[in-house]
C-alpha cells in the first residue's frame, strides 16, 4: 500500500516514464506501416506522459524516493499500469487495434490513481493522486474520440498471405 508522498511519486515516475517509452515503442511500430495519423496522436499520448513524469519529478524535488526494484512495486499486476502490453503491439495490428490497447493502458492507469486517491490515508497523497486520475480520464475521453474514426476492422484483419518466416 502507498501511504506516503515519496512513495506514491517514486511510483508516479517510474508509471509515467515507462508510459511514455511504450508510447513511442507504438508509434514507431505503427510508423513502420504508415499509420501516419495516429502515429502522431501516440507521439502526443508519450508526450503528455512526460508531462505527468515532470510534474512528479517536481513534486519530488527535495525529497528522499525509495528506490523499489522492478518487482517491488505496488502494481496490481506485474508490469506498471499504464503501459501498453507489449505483446498487443504486432506488425498486422490496425489503427484501431492501437487505440484499444492505449485506451486500456489509460485505463490502468486511471483505476491506479483513483484507488490510491480513494483509499490512501494521506490526504497530500490523496489529492496528488485524485489529479493524476483526473488527467488519465481525460486521455481515456480523447482515444475515445480517436476510435470513433478507427472502428474495428472487417473479420479477415488477420489473414496474411506472407507471413514472416522464422529459421530455427
Amino acid at each position: 500500500m502507498i501511504t506516503t508522498v515519496p512513495e506514491f511519486l517514486a511510483h508516479a515516475i517510474t508509471l509515467e516514464r515507462e508510459s511514455a517509452e511504450r508510447f513511442d515503442e507504438l508509434a514507431d511500430a505503427l510508423e513502420v506501416h504508415h499509420n501516419g495519423d495516429v502515429v502522431e496522436l501516440f507521439r502526443k499520448m508519450a508526450h503528455y506522459s512526460r508531462l505527468h513524469l515532470a510534474e512528479a519529478r517536481d513534486a519530488a524535488k527535495g525529497l528522499t524516493l525509495p528506490h523499489y526494484a522492478p518487482w517491488e512495486y505496488h502494481w496490481p499486476d506485474a508490469e506498471s499500469p499504464e503501459t501498453v502490453e507489449i505483446d498487443e503491439v504486432h506488425y498486422r495490428m490496425t489503427p484501431h487495434h492501437a487505440l484499444i490497447a492505449a485506451k486500456q493502458s489509460e485505463e490502468r492507469g486511471h483505476a491506479f490513481y483513483a484507488l490510491i486517491a480513494s483509499t490512501c490515508p494521506n490526504a497530500e497523497v490523496q489529492a496528488m493522486a485524485a489529479e493524476f486520475a483526473a488527467e488519465e480520464q481525460m486521455h481515456i475521453r480523447l482515444l475515445l474520440d480517436w476510435l470513433k474514426k478507427y472502428p474495428p476492422p472487417g473479420e479477415h484483419w488477420a489473414e496474411d498471405l506472407d507471413p514472416p518466416v522464422s529459421v530455427d
